[in-house]
């Protein structure tokens, strides 16, 4: 069975989450690669994920600044 990209880019978030700034380049390539219900999902779970990880709160600018057509 495929793999989602969503599915795939949470891993990779997972995976470079001990380093900021690979972090914040790997959520903007995530931004730009997901469809639109998908990069809704990914900013849900992102919330989530980085409620106990203050080092990557400011990964939050990238999805409030998120221009893309909805």
């Amino acid at each position: 069975m495929a793999r989602s990209m969503l599915e795939y880019s949470k891993t990779v978030l997972k995976k470079v989450s001990f380093d900021v700034k690979l972090f914040c380049k790997e959520l903007k390539k995530a931004l730009m690669n997901l469809l639109p219900h998908e990069v809704d999902e990914l900013k849900t779970w992102l919330e989530h994920y980085i409620v106990d990880k203050p080092e990557l709160q400011q990964s939050l600018m990238y999805i409030k600044n998120d221009k893309r057509p909805q």
